[in-house]
């Protein structure tokens, strides 16, 4: 099933079930590794569920990179441009801009739309510890940067 290949790469789409696209992503890579296809990258998109986009060499590659993975529904057909996904992999911020003390929102997970009070900042893991402003008793959470927004700052004037 060669066909002609009119661009080095691929960028496929592989359907999976909903909220497993982390899990989708480990056990495609691990495939990769293991049987040392030509996959380049592989991504899910903040906000988008149910699907991971995959570049490869050659639709074959692909597919064999999923062929058994749990909660792979399968590559839909045909290629996407780098056009159609490029607003979604924008390149993240070198720097954040939160700091210790700042009154910040959760935006996801369990406590979403809690205000909370940054304890720490642990920018090489790419966390934040809080301590929720509403909780009778303070309880350190540790949540990820990018599911925080600061809110109001505290303390500008130390800089």
């Amino acid at each position: 099933m060669e066909t002609e290949v009119k661009k080095e790469t691929e960028i496929l789409t592989l359907r999976t079930t909903a909220n497993r696209e982390d899990q989708v992503l480990d056990f495609v890579s691990a495939n990769v590794e293991k049987k040392g296809l030509h996959v380049y990258s592989i991504f899910r998109p903040h906000g988008l569920r149910g699907y991971v986009f995959i570049e490869a060499r050659s639709r074959a590659d692909a597919e064999e990179a999923c062929a058994g993975v749990p909660y792979a529904r399968g590559i839909l057909p045909g290629n996407l441009d780098y056009s159609e996904i490029e607003h979604m992999i924008e390149q993240a911020k070198a720097t954040v801009d939160i700091r210790k003390n700042d009154i910040v929102e959760i935006i996801a997970g369990p406590f979403k739309r809690e205000k909370a009070r940054v304890v720490r900042i642990d920018e090489a893991k790419g966390e934040v510890v809080v301590e929720l402003l509403e909780a009778a008793v303070p309880i350190p959470i540790t949540v990820s940067l990018d599911s925080v927004k600061v809110i109001r700052r505290e303390g500008d004037e130390k800089e």
